[in-house]
C-alpha cells in the first residue's frame, strides 16, 4: 500500500526542488545530501491484518496521518501573520479527511514536498514510526496469533524498529520523563507556538493522539474474537463526542492504553515520543525567527535527543498508572481536560530548572506570576492574561534576571548543565521507582467480560 505513495511521490519532487530554488545557491549548498533508501516491513503472518480486518479504522489513521504530514509545508510555508487564517483553514481541510479517510497510507513527504527536501530525516524518522503503528496493530488484530504469544510478536516488532537505524532515527523506548529532559526545549524561542498560535490544528491532532491508543486498548479489551465491536465503539465515541470536544492536551499512551502500555511499555513509549515531536516539529517552523538552515540544525538536534539510545530500554517502565482501568470506548472528564500526565511531566521540569535559573531564587510573586504563565502556555490559543510567544518571553517578563544559560536559546545547540542536571535527578528518581507491572496475557479477554467502569 505505502508503494503507491511512494509513485506519487515522485510528481511532487517537481515542486519542491522549486521552492528550494528559489532561496538561492547559497542557500542550497548548506543542506547535506541525506540517505533516501527505505526498509521494508518485517515478515511476518500478520502483515496486513489491520488493513483487512478494521479497514475504516485503517482509514481514519491513514486521515490523521495526512493532516500530520501537510501541517510541515503549511506552517513553512505561509506567514506567520496569517495564523488565525490559516488555523481555521486547514482545521476544515482536515476534518474533512478524517470524516471521510484516503484508502491507503500517506507518507510524509507526498503532501510536505518541501520540507521533505529541507530536512527529510525528519520525515524518515515520522514514517518508520508510523510503520510501526502498523506492525504493532497488525499483531493485535490477526486471529492466529493466539492471546499469549501477541507480546512475543510485539517485542519482535519492537526490536526490529530499534535496530533498523538506516531508515530513521527510531524514537526511544524511555518514557517522556527522560527525552523531555534530554531535549531541553523549554526556553527555546519556539516552545508551545504551535499549540498557541494554531489551536484549532493542535486540538484536532490531540484527537489524534487520543485515537492510536484507543485503538490499541480496544484491542486488549476484546482478545482475538471481539475487536470489532470494541474498535467500532471507539469510532462511535470520536464522532459523537471527542470532534465535537476535543481534548485539551496531548494524552499520554499510559492515559489511554493502560493495559497496551503494560503489555508493552517499549511501544507505548515510542509512540509517546513520536506525538512530542510531532508537537516539537511543528512549533519549530511556525516560528519564524529562525531560517530553515537553523530549524533543521534544531530539528535534528531535537530528533536525537528524543531517539533511542543505549540503556533506555533500562526505563521503560518507569512510568505510572493513572487511569488503569480506562474503557476507549468512553471520554470521561478527565481525557478532556487540559490538565494530565505530560503537564505534571512539564511542570516537574519547570520546578527543577527555576533553581539553576534563578540562582538567587524568585520571590513569592515572583514565583506565583511564573506558575501562572506556565499554566497558560500550556493551554491552547492565548487567554487573558497570557504573554504570547514563548515562555522564555513569559518568564522574562514577570520575572526579570534570569540567569541565562548557554545552548538555552539557540539553535542546535543544548544548555548542557541544564539537561544533564535533570537528566540526572530523574535517573536518581528512576532507581528508587517500581517498575510499571507487565499484564498477564495467559487469559484472553472478551467483551462480557470486560464491562469496565471508566474512572
Amino acid at each position: 500500500m505505502r508503494m503507491a505513495t511512494r509513485r506519487a511521490f515522485l510528481g511532487g519532487a517537481a515542486a519542491s526542488a522549486v521552492a528550494l530554488a528559489a532561496q538561492g545557491a547559497g542557500a542550497r549548498r548548506a543542506f547535506a545530501l541525506e540517505q533516501r533508501n527505505g526498509v521494508d516491513f518485517l515478515r511476518g503472518p500478520y502483515n496486513l491484518a489491520f488493513f483487512y480486518r478494521h479497514n475504516l479504522a485503517y482509514r481514519i489513521g491513514a486521515g490523521m496521518h495526512f493532516f500530520h504530514s501537510k501541517q510541515h509545508d503549511l506552517l513553512q510555508l505561509t506567514r506567520f501573520e496569517d495564523h488565525a487564517a490559516v488555523d481555521a483553514r486547514f482545521d476544515r481541510e482536515a476534518l474533512e479527511w478524517l470524516l471521510n479517510p484516503p484508502a491507503t497510507e500517506p507518507e510524509m513527504p507526498y503532501y510536505s514536498s518541501y520540507v521533505d527536501r529541507a530536512m527529510h530525516t525528519l520525515f524518515r524518522t515520522i514514517d518508520w514510526t508510523h510503520m510501526h503503528h502498523e506492525q504493532t496493530y497488525d499483531v493485535m488484530a490477526f486471529r492466529e496469533i493466539p492471546w499469549a504469544e501477541k507480546k512475543a510478536w510485539t517485542d519482535r516488532a519492537v526490536k526490529y524498529y530499534l535496530t533498523m537505524q538506516t531508515e530513521g532515527i527510531p524514537r526511544s523506548p524511555a518514557p517522556l520523563e527522560l527525552t523531555m529532559r534530554r531535549a531541553g526545549i523549554m526556553m527555546k524561542p519556539y516552545f508551545n507556538y504551535f499549540r498557541n498560535f494554531y489551536p484549532l490544528d493542535q486540538s484536532l491532532f490531540y484527537v489524534a493522539h487520543w485515537w492510536h491508543p484507543a485503538v490499541y486498548e480496544a484491542q486488549m479489551i476484546s482478545g482475538n474474537q471481539d475487536q470489532e465491536a470494541a474498535i467500532k465503539g471507539v469510532e462511535d465515541v470520536m464522532h459523537r463526542e471527542v470532534i465535537p470536544n476535543r481534548p485539551g492536551r496531548m494524552v499520554l499512551s499510559r492515559e489511554i492504553m493502560p493495559r497496551y502500555s503494560r503489555m508493552s511499555p517499549e511501544s507505548a513509549n515510542i509512540f509517546d515520543n513520536l506525538h512530542m515531536l510531532h508537537g516539537i516539529a511543528y512549533s519549530i517552523l511556525a516560528y519564524k525567527g529562525w531560517s530553515v538552515e537553523e530549524k533543521r540544525a534544531e530539528m535534528y538536534r531535537v530528533i536525537q535527543a528524543m531517539g533511542y539510545q543505549p540503556g533506555d530500554e533500562a526505563y521503560a517502565r518507569k512510568f505510572g498508572e493513572p487511569h488503569p482501568t480506562y474503557d476507549p470506548r468512553t471520554y470521561p472528564n478527565w481525557v478532556r481536560s487540559p490538565q494530565g500526565a505530560m503537564g505534571m511531566i512539564m511542570m516537574d521540569m519547570l520546578m527543577e530548572m527555576l533553581p539553576m535559573m534563578y540562582p538567587g531564587g524568585l520571590s513569592k510573586v515572583e514565583k506565583s506570576a511564573v506558575m501562572q504563565q506556565m499554566m497558560k502556555n500550556g493551554r491552547l490559543g492565548i487567554e487573558p492574561g497570557e504573554i504570547p510567544g514563548s515562555l522564555h518571553d513569559a518568564i522574562m517578563r514577570v520575572a526579570p534576571g534570569m540567569r541565562m544559560m548557554p545552548g538555552a536559546t539557540e539553535p542546535g545547540e543544548t544548555p548542557r548543565m541544564m539537561t544533564e542536571t535533570m537528566e540526572a535527578n530523574w535517573r536518581r528518581k528512576a532507581e528508587r521507582m517500581p517498575d510499571i507491572a507487565p499484564i498477564d496475557m495467559g487469559v484472553e479477554p472478551s467483551l462480557g467480560a470486560a464491562r469496565i467502569a471508566s474512572r
